[in-house]
């Protein structure tokens, strides 16, 4: 089904931030439009936000020329979120807000965006879920409908509920088959241990077998509140009629009623400390799949931009340190990459291999011996050069869509505290020098080390 919705791991490097201080907004009775905020002009584009009374925010932002639009409603609320009684909750309510309202049927749902080719899904992370659909600009006012109906609406019955419940055991143990995700979920585990951090998004076959309609509709109701939700829409779009739009899309069941509440956001003053040691499971796979790793950066630290260019010479592409070493002169391994997780008050950093049960010592020394030598001595000049090429061109290419556009703006609002430009992220990434990231690779990787191992006996 094309809204089947994908658990994300946390495993893909953040999406380069998008700056100036978000403003609060107005929490009144005032017009929507009296909350408006012009925060960015550029790129021949404009970016403007509203909050509305209830405190639902609404950010968009205008590139001429396009004939799309792509909205996402982001809703902060991810598996981290969840007792232990609810772990998967987040996951589990994603997949049933799909499964009908009392206007639209699931298969109407699907009909509605599907007859106009739009595309429609949603994922889970571990700090918030995101509903998105993209369409023609033309069609822009049926995505904001449909998805305000789901959300604010969802039946959740019973029998969808044990039917949906049948395809997320599914999903975890297509899971549990794949290698690499066996390898980072162990990986997480033993990073933070047993607390919501630590656990796979989409839950346990025990968790979502025990999990009941009541638990999950309550869990929808605390927290799918228009105080903890953004509504992100990029391309052809006219941000006054996107407002007048997600006013009336959302107003179902007075979704929009009442004043907003403060919503309590975690810790960020001092950064999540990480357990640390060696974790394996046996798995009758063909390989061996590792992960090794240490505590990273926060999302908001000011070494995330040294951390992108560190993290693209060790091992983010096929000319990275880790590439060349592991497979290309010695050929030890198919599949090696450095990955950097971030989240608001915790971070990880960690290098990824599937190699052959017999090799697994000798990857195991080149990967320590690459870390050792660029904790010792950074990188050199070509490779700042190279990297700082690398995240440039990725995050630059990547806006071409309204669909990336529509995620810097929904990520930045919802669990930022700035929205960064392009220039600004620009200058940033051209302002690391190799002191900054010789400094932060020999404080990351003089750290304990996290190693998760999953493989034959």
């Amino acid at each position: 089904m094309t809204h089947q919705a994908t658990a994300t791991t946390g495993r893909q490097p953040a999406a380069g931030r998008s700056s100036v201080t978000q403003s609060s907004g107005a929490h009144s009775s005032a017009k929507p439009t009296s909350t408006t905020r012009t925060l960015l002009k550029e790129d021949g584009g404009i970016i403007r936000r509203t909050t509305l009374p209830s405190g639902l925010r609404v950010i968009t932002e205008q590139v001429p020329g396009q004939r799309s639009a792509t909205i996402g409603v982001w809703v902060g609320v991810g598996s981290r979120d969840e007792s232990p009684a609810l772990h998967g909750c987040s996951h589990f309510l994603e997949h049933l807000l799909f499964k009908g309202t009392p206007e639209r049927s699931a298969l109407e749902i699907s009909i509605a965006l599907d007859a106009v080719g739009g595309e429609f899904n949603a994922f889970t992370a571990k700090e918030y879920t995101c509903f998105h659909a993209r369409v023609l600009d033309e069609d822009l006012p049926l995505a904001v409908d449909v998805l305000g109906d789901m959300i604010t609406s969802s039946l959740i019955t019973d029998d969808d509920v044990d039917a949906e419940r049948d395809v997320i055991l599914d999903e975890i143990a297509m899971h549990d088959d794949d290698p690499d995700d066996v390898a980072h979920n162990l990986f997480s585990a033993l990073a933070w241990g047993d607390s919501p951090l630590g656990r796979p998004i989409a839950g346990t076959a025990a968790s979502i077998g025990s999990m009941t309609r009541d638990q999950i509709r309550r869990f929808y109701k605390r927290h799918y509140r228009p105080e903890r939700m953004v509504v992100s829409v990029a391309g052809n779009v006219d941000h006054a009629k996107v407002v007048r739009l997600a006013r009336a899309a959302f107003s179902r069941r007075d979704f929009l009623a009442g004043t907003a509440e403060p919503v309590a956001k975690h810790q960020t003053s001092t950064p999540r400390k990480v357990g640390t040691g060696i974790a394996e499971a046996t798995r009758q796979f063909e390989q061996v799949n590792v992960v090794l790793g240490v505590q990273g950066l926060t999302r908001s630290d000011p070494r995330r931009f040294a951390l992108g260019v560190l993290n693209a010479a060790l091992g983010g592409g096929t000319s990275s340190r880790l590439f060349q070493e592991v497979r290309e002169k010695r050929g030890l391994a198919y599949s090696v990459f450095s990955v950097a997780s971030q989240h608001v008050d915790a971070g990880l950093v960690g290098v990824s291999v599937g190699c052959l049960p017999n090799k697994l010592g000798q990857v195991l020394d080149v990967v320590r011996a690459e870390l050792a030598k660029i904790a010792q001595d950074g990188i050199d000049t070509e490779e700042l050069t190279r990297g700082k090429g690398q995240l440039k061109g990725g995050l630059v290419l990547g806006l071409e869509d309204s669909a990336s556009r529509m995620t810097r703006l929904g990520k930045s609002e919802l669990v930022d505290d700035e929205l960064l430009s392009i220039d600004e992220v620009l200058a940033r990434i051209d302002g690391v020098t190799l002191d900054d990231v010789r400094l932060l690779a020999g404080e990351l990787f003089s750290q304990p080390e996290i190693l998760a191992v999953v493989g034959p006996r």
